[in-house]
């Protein structure tokens, strides 16, 4: 099956729930905007990505006190599946239909994967509330919308690895989507957008295909640039001080050097030999 073929089924899926996402996402908006897609493509063809995943060896790991987990990227070294998924939930009509969802003009998906493509978390595997970087690899653009397609079979309630937000902030209560097979999870990305996965309570691995949509405006107007900040979860203190300061070192940083000092590696090389 061909990228455009299994767009077709994402268009088709999301578009017959239309309204009720639209309503979702309304009810949302003013906290954190979301709605999640329950049996996004057929049973058959979610086993299948599931099923040609890379193991969490032939992946990167990320492992710090910010988060613990496995991503990648470079797409062209795996199944050509997990490239044609990915890339399915970029197509033009799915764009235009979540920018009709969620009320937002001129969506624009991100070919380059920066800190999208794929992920694996296994057992105590995590990622601590955070806020996304605000905008694009190239800092033109800003980041608007993320899409999380969850493809592990049977992964239980109780398993963790969750998508968690945090409308409140970190110090209020969170909203827990669960990463259920075969299920689409999209959530708007901005100043206030707090969010973390869960620790992983179990002896598995729960897979994700992500990606984001970018604008040439933030989804609020007193939105303004922003690195990858991440704090602790509540009651974790001295963790959260580190943290608070990490976020503001490298904000510091980012404000010298527009683009950073080192170019981040999560991004699809293309033409890489």
């Amino acid at each position: 099956m061909e990228t455009k073929q299994i767009a077709t089924l994402i268009f088709d899926k999301i578009s017959s729930e239309k309204e009720t996402l639209k309503k979702k996402y309304s009810e949302t908006k003013n906290g954190i905007g979301h709605f999640y897609i329950d049996n996004v493509l057929p049973e058959d063809l979610a086993m299948k990505i599931s099923s040609v995943f890379p193991s969490k060896e032939e992946m990167v790991l990320k492992k710090s006190l910010r988060e613990y987990k496995y991503i990648a990227a470079q797409m062209d070294q795996y199944d050509s599946l997990l490239e044609k998924v990915i890339y399915a939930f970029q197509d033009q009509r799915i764009v235009d239909l979540i920018g009709e969802i969620c009320n937002t003009k001129s969506l624009e998906p991100d070919e380059n994967l920066y800190a999208g493509g794929i992920s694996l978390m296994a057992y105590e595997n995590f990622l601590n509330p955070h806020l996304d970087n605000s905008h694009d690899k190239n800092r033109d653009k800003w980041r608007v919308f993320n899409l999380l397609y969850y493809v592990t079979p049977d992964w239980d309630d109780d398993n963790g690895g969750h998508l968690e937000l945090w409308p409140d902030g970190v110090e209020g209560e969170q909203i827990t989507i669960h990463s259920r097979f075969n299920r689409l999870a999209i959530m708007a990305t901005h100043q206030g957008s707090w969010h973390s996965v869960s620790p992983v309570t179990y002896q598995g691995e729960r897979c994700c295909v992500s990606n984001y949509y970018f604008s040439e405006t933030p989804l609020k107007e007193n939105d303004q640039f922003h690195v990858t900040s991440f704090r602790a979860r509540p009651g974790q203190k001295a963790k959260d001080f580190i943290l608070k300061m990490d976020a503001s070192l490298r904000m510091g940083i980012r404000k010298v050097f527009k683009k950073g000092i080192v170019e981040n590696p999560h991004v699809y090389k293309k033409d890489k030999e």
